[in-house]
């Protein structure tokens, strides 16, 4: 190779800096071909077309964080069993996350088929099991960190590293909402807390931060909503209608001000979210046999509390919030203790966080099949990556595993009862057709009527996208 000289470097430097200011202008200008969204930055969220005649108008993302055991759960494995207490063949000297693993160790819970399909899953979360002539499920998912934050980035994100704007973020990027007064995009943390990586899950990234997802849940209300005590409703809705007259006077004389007119937008949607969001988190209308199903007067608190979390995601979707993240497991009380993170003691973590999911959850399911919702609905149950079929050395835990671990999906345009992949035989490594993070993503997409490859946001001289470079759709799994 020939070396390059001081002169050529900054020769080469400053024609690599004016093409990139070029391609700025021109994109600018429109004269490139660009499939960036027009957003109308007096109604960020007003509905909008996707690419193609899509299968669901609206998800839901169950997210367990701290990393679910397939092994445990959902991804049957006998020769796991069969094998149970000996070395994991071809791990001589393996160390993963946290150090040195044991011996190979079977399920934690006993697994039995479930419904005619007779799919087997675990006793860990039978309800969930119980729904599965419903569900699809991919059982050979991987990812591209054994680290929770980084994990829950990439899950949520397609990206490991913080500042990328999330799935929903994307999706109501190119779509907006049917519903005016409510966000288009809600994420709904666990009673207990917000996962590691927190708001980086719903978070906007780059995009307009009006498409950052609005974090609130049944117990916690989203803040600085009410109006001041000394103004009465009368007063306040008087001084909405005279700022509104001012905000349209505005607009006319000044048509070019996109940022005014965003602001404007977005306290006219707070506004109207003074309104929405006490109706919407008030289950007072809801019957008997309802809140029964989920859970929410259950007496285990936590339970009940992401029983009435999983409640207010059916309403949201039912008054056509487009994305709704749901969160499972919290990172604020410590590994494996508000959180999927089974390190040490994975059976007493488990016999604790298993009920507070599974009812639930299932219910939620159940709930959208009988009102019809889950005909354009997709319900996503993911979690950041999987756990080892081997026991970490002188623990009862798994440690993390980002090389095979599943995902289920139900609902609008997607084969049920269906398994897609599979890991290796005891549950390691992703084996049969691999399905990694942006692939997933893609599909996710694609159901929605997104072509990931054109949906794209220019930044710092690169189109981006969700998928990055990458990204197929899963085909076999759609019906």
């Amino acid at each position: 190779m020939t070396p390059i000289n001081r002169r050529d470097l900054l020769g080469h430097m400053g024609s690599g800096l004016g093409a990139m200011a070029m391609a700025e202008l021109l994109n600018a200008e429109g004269l490139l071909k660009n499939d960036q969204i027009k957003i109308d930055p007096g109604a960020p969220h007003a509905a909008r077309n996707p690419h193609f005649k899509p299968r669901a108008r609206n998800v839901v993302v169950i997210f367990c964080s701290g990393a679910l055991s397939h092994i445990d759960s959902f991804d049957y494995k006998p020769e796991l069993i069969k094998h149970h207490d000996t070395p994991l063949p071809g791990s001589d000297g393996l160390l993963t996350f946290q150090g040195a693993n044991g011996n190979l160790q079977q399920p934690l819970y006993p697994f039995r088929p479930r419904g005619e399909c007779g799919k087997m899953t675990s006793e860990l979360l039978p309800h969930i099991g119980e729904l599965s002539d419903d569900l699809c499920y991919i059982h050979s998912l991987h990812t591209k960190t054994a680290t929770h934050g980084p994990g829950e980035n990439c899950m949520s994100t397609g990206y490991i590293l913080d500042g990328f704007p999330s799935m929903g973020a994307w999706a109501t990027y190119a779509l907006g909402s049917e519903n005016s007064n409510l966000p288009a995009f809600v994420a709904i943390p666990d009673p207990r807390g917000v996962p590691q990586s927190s708001l980086n899950n719903w978070g906007s990234g780059f995009l307009p931060a009006a498409f950052q997802g609005t974090p609130f849940n049944a117990a916690t209300p989203v803040r600085n909503l009410n109006r001041p005590s000394g103004i009465s409703e009368k007063e306040d809705l008087a001084t909405r209608a005279f700022l509104q007259t001012l905000n349209k006077e505005h607009l006319k004389r000044y048509a070019g001000d996109t940022e005014m007119a965003a602001r404007i937008s977005s306290y006219e949607m707070a506004a109207r979210m003074q309104l929405s969001v006490p109706e919407v988190t008030n289950f007072s209308s809801e019957p008997l046999h309802i809140r029964k199903l989920y859970g929410t007067d259950d007496p285990n608190v936590l339970k009940a509390g992401f029983a009435r979390n999983c409640l207010l995601a059916r309403r949201l979707i039912e008054r056509g919030v487009r994305f709704v993240q749901l969160f499972n497991g919290a990172y604020a009380m410590g590994e494996g203790k508000g959180n999927w993170d089974g390190h040490k003691q994975l059976k007493t973590d488990y016999d604790i966080h298993g009920p507070i999911l599974d009812q639930p959850a299932a219910a939620l399911i159940r709930d959208l099949k009988q009102r019809g919702l889950l005909e354009e609905t997709l319900v996503v149950l993911c979690t950041e990556f999987g756990r080892m079929p081997t026991f970490q050395e002188g623990t009862k835990g798994r440690d993390h595993n980002p090389s095979g671990f599943t995902a289920i999906l139900a609902g609008a345009g997607v084969k049920a009862p269906f398994t897609h992949g599979s890991t290796d035989e005891f549950g390691w490594k992703a084996a049969l057709d691999p399905v990694s993070v942006h692939d997933f993503h893609a599909t996710i997409l694609h159901l929605l009527g997104l072509d990931h490859t054109r949906l794209t946001y220019y930044h710092n001289g690169l189109k981006r996208r969700l998928t990055d470079v990458h990204g197929h759709i899963v085909e076999p799994i759609l019906s």
